[in-house]
Formats: structure tokens, sequence, C-alpha cells
């Protein structure tokens, strides 16, 4: 959930400007603290403070920082609340070992009891101080490599840690179940949580596996296993879009990112007919190999893919595929999985912790995994037997906007395949329309925003569109809102209309069913919002076809949750207490 950045081989009076910019483009991941670790003429210094990037930068003027090798970081905490103490960097007690960590140590507090008893003061309540005690005490008696061995072996939980030596130019890195990777520059170094931390300085990256560690000079780098001995690497050359990391015209990453959506649909649609065009047969090929298909995948991600069950049960008649979603956390009480199973990931980030510990249970039992990510190169496509890629472009908006687009968009692509009936050369033009209608959706945005309680209603393929609206306004908004199918509003729910409670009605064709709960909840008062392609309603879309229905309707709620988050001046793009890519359970 945290950002680290570190470099090996800045220029000396560049260091800070530069810790500053990279976390800067990882601030996304976390932003309740920031600090920064700079070694200079042999010794460390640390700069830190509870806050947001610019905040703390205000205060601490991170930029003022020298040196030729240095680390950062941002944190979303775990253990410890947000203060100046729990921020990273950490340091031993002699402030030899400076370190920044992304991830939870399991058993920090039988290890934290064992160093305390050996003399060491701890300064945080984080589980991540204890790291650079553990490693002060062990260099006590052994070389710093056989200490990293060491690490590995004892220290259990997750882990991607950046470790910095007084007098030495060098940066260890230990990974395991938290992304880490290296990038190659001509004349230093740069690690990061992923590449977009240096994709405006190379193309051309390192990815570390589980249970690595490395050490990286300014001019080269040694990799090593769990015993210590030397292992070779592969240079990955990538491709990542650089021109879409900036804000532009737009006030907020959000709507940039939304306004987005027609032009990376497009994208997608003409990379499924020529990059990934073989790709995409495989992945076809291995459905049709498969007597079940299983969705792991968390939040926004999971409401693609329970739109991707909902697309096969549609056109089971012709494929016979047996197909369920299931929320990565809970994959192993419910999955039943064996070698004629495919699970097919869906992720945003490619790093979703929960999604990933969902492949090592299903790969366990032997069944193929399929991937659907939007970052290349990350966790679950290098674990993945075929993955497509979402081709977003990267999205700084903790809210998941244009990824969700694309990702329904490959899976409406795939059952086509299948017979789902659906002309998608026409999508990016119909969300195009769908967002000329912005103004029409920012005057119900001015109407609702005061309401404390907000229902979503939808049936068939408008449901997991009606969950996915309501999560963007939870999200965003910080409205209690509810997702609900329609037909069970009478089971319960209905009790909690009172009059006035705004009610979102997603009726799509002629569902006169939907249409039908719609005046159930009107009747006992609701304020309704009806979007609709057939009747009469607030919100017209223009299309006869549900499938494409389903992601007009989701672009309605995502810039209906934008305009009632500025008339609330809340954060848009970092939204409190979350993150953008969730690599802890």
């Amino acid at each position: 959930m945290c950002g680290i950045f570190g470099i090996v081989g800045s220029k000396r009076k560049e260091l800070g400007r530069t810790l500053l910019k990279g976390i800067k483009r990882l601030e996304y991941r976390g932003y309740d603290s920031v600090g920064m670790a700079a070694l200079d003429k042999g010794k460390i210094k640390v700069k830190k403070a509870a806050g947001a990037v610019d905040k703390a930068d205000k205060k601490l003027n991170f930029s003022e920082l020298k040196g030729h090798i240095g680390i950062t970081h941002s944190r979303w905490s775990t253990h410890g609340g947000v203060t100046d103490f729990n921020a990273h960097p950490h340091q031993s007690c002699d402030k030899n070992i400076t370190i920044v960590h992304n991830g939870i140590i399991e058993n920090y507090e039988e290890i934290k009891s064992d160093l305390i008893k050996k003399g060491h003061k701890f300064r945080s309540e984080t589980d991540s101080e204890v790291i650079a005690h553990y490693f002060e005490e062990k260099i006590k008696q052994k070389p710093i490599k056989q200490a990293c061995v060491d690490f590995l072996k004892e220290i259990e939980g997750t882990f991607a840690v950046l470790m910095m030596k007084n007098d030495e130019e060098k940066i260890y890195a230990l990974k395991r179940d938290s992304p880490l990777v290296l990038g190659i520059c001509e004349e230093y170094n740069i690690l990061g949580s992923d590449i977009y931390a240096f994709s405006d300085r190379t193309d051309k990256a390192v990815f570390f596996d589980n249970d690595e560690f490395a050490v990286i000079e300014k001019d080269k780098y040694q990799f090593y296993d769990t015993k210590g001995k030397k292992i070779t690497k592969k240079i990955q050359t990538f491709v990542w879009e650089q021109e879409e990391s900036l804000k532009e015209k737009y006030p907020h990453f959000m709507i940039k990112e939304i306004m987005e959506e027609p032009r990376v649909v497009k994208r997608l649609l003409m990379s499924l007919k020529t990059d990934q065009k073989d790709n995409f047969n495989k992945f076809i090929d291995m459905i049709i190999k498969a007597e079940k298909v299983i969705f792991a995948a968390s939040g926004t991600s999971y409401h693609a893919a329970l739109l991707g069950v909902y697309y096969f049960h549609r056109c089971s008649d012709v494929c016979g595929i047996e197909a369920q979603a299931l929320i990565a956390s809970e994959f192993e009480h419910f999955a039943n999985v064996d070698s004629n199973t495919l699970v097919i990931a869906v992720s945003q980030s490619g790093e979703t912790m929960d999604v990933i510990e969902a492949l090592k249970f299903a790969k366990k039992r032997k069944a193929k995994i399929a991937s659907m990510v939007n970052v290349p190169y990350s966790s679950i496509q290098r674990m993945s037997d075929i993955s497509l890629q979402v081709l977003a472009g990267q999205e700084i908006c903790v809210a998941a906007t244009k990824s969700f687009v694309n990702q329904v968009t490959l899976l409406l692509s795939i059952a086509k395949e299948f017979g789902f009936k659906i002309n998608l050369d026409t999508l990016s033009e119909r969300i195009e329309e769908m967002l000329a209608k912005k103004d029409e959706i920012k005057k119900i945005a001015k109407k609702i925003y005061k309401n404390k309680d907000l229902y979503v209603l939808g049936r068939g393929l408008s449901y997991p569109v009606a969950r996915e609206v309501a999560l963007k306004i939870k999200e965003i908004s910080y409205i209690h809102a509810e997702g609900m199918m329609g037909g069970e509003l009478k089971h319960g729910t209905i009790a909690l209309i009172e009059k006035g409670t705004p009610v979102i009605s997603l009726i799509s064709n002629k569902d006169y069913d939907m249409l039908s709960n719609t005046k159930e909840v009107e009747a006992r008062g609701a304020k309704i919002i009806k979007v609709t392609n057939e009747f009469d309603g607030d919100i017209k879309i223009n299309t006869s076809n549900d499938g494409k229905f389903g992601v007009l309707a989701a672009i309605f709620g995502q810039l209906l949750t934008y305009y009632m988050a500025l008339e609330l001046n809340l954060p848009v793009d970092k939204p409190r207490n979350l993150a953008k890519s969730v690599t802890v359970k």
C-alpha cells in the first residue's frame, strides 16, 4: 500500500529534488505521511513528517537534501497511527542503518521483544522499525549480505525493503510478496514500487521475484537467492504511456481519466486486433478448454468480473461455460478448484495482495491461470499462463474509472467470441455522448449531495453496475451508498426508504420488473433518479444494447460521484484512508 523509491548515483545537489519527484509519482499508493533519507559524506540524514508529500515538503524542504544515494517512502498506515515518529524512514539505535518498508512483518512482536532484551530502544509504533534494529544486531556478528540471507529465513510476512548504511554508496533491497522493481539508467540506478516510479527516465527494468535480495550501486547491481548465491536476472524493456501522467487542463486526475475513456477504449479494441491478437486468441482457447471459469478480483475489479459472469451466462447455451466471480479475499473459502479450472484474475494494479493469494491457492490445485491487468510486468501478470493488458494507461486518482471501463470492454470482447451480441465499434462514440451529458449529471449531483444515505438499484447486467456506482459514491463522496438487486428490496431494505431518500434506478431495455421496483420505492417517498435507455428518465442512454448500457451507466456514476465530491469540497484524487494499490491482506 506504500510507495518506496530509491536512487544510487544521483548528482549531489539534485538528490532531494529527485527523491521528491520520485515519491510524488508514487504518492497514489499511500499518502498518510512521507519521509526521505540521504547519504552525504558518509552520514545519513533523515527528514520525515505526517501528511501528504506537498504538506510535508513545505515544512521540511526535502529539496535541500544532498548526496549521491537516497531513499524515500510515502505511507499508508497499518501498524501505528499517522504521526511523525511512525513515518518512514526508520533508523537503528546507532543510526548506522536506515530503512523504508512496504508490507507487514507478521512476527515483529516476537522480534521486537528479543531486540528490547538486547538493549534496543524503539521510537515508533510500527512493525517496520524492527527491520532497522534487526540488521543493526545482525551485522555485529556477520557481514551484511549474510544478514540479508538470515532476514529472508527468519522474517515472516511481506516486505519490499530498501536499506542504506553509513559510509556505503549502496542500497540493499529485499522482496517478498510486495512489489519492487529496479530501473536501469545510464549513469545511475533507481528502485521503486512499480515501473511508474521511473518510467519518465528509462524503459529498462529488472523485476524482483519473491525471497530475493540485491545490492545496488550506481553502475552495477547483483541479485542473490535465499542462500546468498548470485543469480542472473533478465532486463525487461517495457512500454508505458508517459503522456498521461499530467493533469493538463483538468482540475483533478479523476475527471481527466474519465474524459480519456473514449480514447483508451479505442486503443484497447485496436490492440485486440493487432498487438494482443495472439494472446487474445490463446485466452479464448483456454476458456474453451476449461470445465469451469472462476474470476478472482477485489473492489471495482470484482464488479467488472461479476459483469463478465453475467455475459458468460447470457451465452451459456452456445459456449456451455460455468462461470463465477469470487471476491479474492474469500477465494479459498468458496472456490472449488482443480486442474480443469481456469482462474481469471482481474486487477488494475496487478499487485492486489488478495488476488495474488487467490492465485497461489489455485496454483497449488493445478488450476490454469489467466489475467487481465492494467500495469505491465506486474506480479499477477508474471504469475499467469496467459495475460491480457487492459491498456487504460496510468491512473493517478485512487478511484478506478477508465481502467474499469476497459476491463468491461475487454470482457465484452471475450463474451462476443462466445455469442454475446454487441457492436463494440460504436462503444467509444456512445461513451463520448455519455460524457457530453456532464452538465445534466452535475445538476443531479447538486440535488442529492447533502443526503447521508443513497441506494442504487439494478437487475441483470445492471446489478454489478449498481454495486460499482455505489462503491464510487462511498469512495469519493463519503456518503453511505448501497448497490442492490431490485428484486431484493422488499426482503428488508425497503424499510430504510424514507421521504426524500435518493434512489438511483438503472433500467435497461424494457425491464418492467425493474420499473416496478422503482415505483415501489417511489411510493414510499424516495427521490428517484432514473437512468434508462427505453423509458422516460432523468438520464437517457443512447443504446439498445444492455452490454453497452452497463458501461455507460457506470460512467454516469463516475461523473455523478465526481460532482458530488466537488460540492462537498472533498479531496477527489486522494480520498481518506484509501490507496491505489492494495498490497496487504
